[in-house]
């Protein structure tokens, strides 16, 4: 294993880090993206389903994405620069997704639903709603407000 030291340092990070294609890395890095100001290049993006539907959720939420040759760039729109949502935001069968998602949602000011597909809709989510509750963040579903679909309403944590 190689071992790595890092260093303190008072100027800005710039650079680029090369890793393989990986869902749990997209579905951030997607994320991040939107939040950012400016434009983030994503290469080895995952293209898998469930990283497609994040992608069209920070798409719904106002993000500028474009494919190009290289991967993905997304424009962001800064923390509080996202959009409320026309329509339900559908994570699929991405828990990661509804999970990151939820807590970007609750520190917006508006209102947003959460859903997915029917195996997602099962999934109990208390291990995140609980702590955004007790932030201050408002959001109710089904099965004692545990189930998606997730209902948001931003309370700018």
């Amino acid at each position: 294993m190689n071992q790595f030291t890092i260093f303190p340092t008072k100027k800005p990070l710039r650079g680029s880090v090369s890793v393989p294609g990986d869902k749990s890395i997209t579905h951030r890095a997607l994320i991040f993206g939107a939040l950012g100001h400016g434009k983030t290049r994503i290469s080895g993006f995952s293209k898998g389903e469930d990283c497609l539907n994040t992608l069209g959720v920070v798409r719904a939420l106002g993000a500028d994405v474009q494919e190009t040759p290289e991967g993905l760039e997304v424009t962001g729109k800064g923390l509080w620069g996202l959009q409320e949502p026309a329509n339900v935001l559908d994570c699929g069968n991405s828990g990661t997704g509804l999970r990151l998602l939820a807590g970007v949602l609750a520190g917006q000011n508006f209102f947003s639903v959460l859903t997915g597909d029917a195996s997602l809709r099962s999934r109990p989510m208390g291990r995140v709603v609980t702590p955004l509750r007790q932030m201050g963040a408002v959001i109710s579903g089904r099965g004692g407000g545990e189930l998606a679909p997730l209902a948001i309403q931003g309370t700018g944590l």
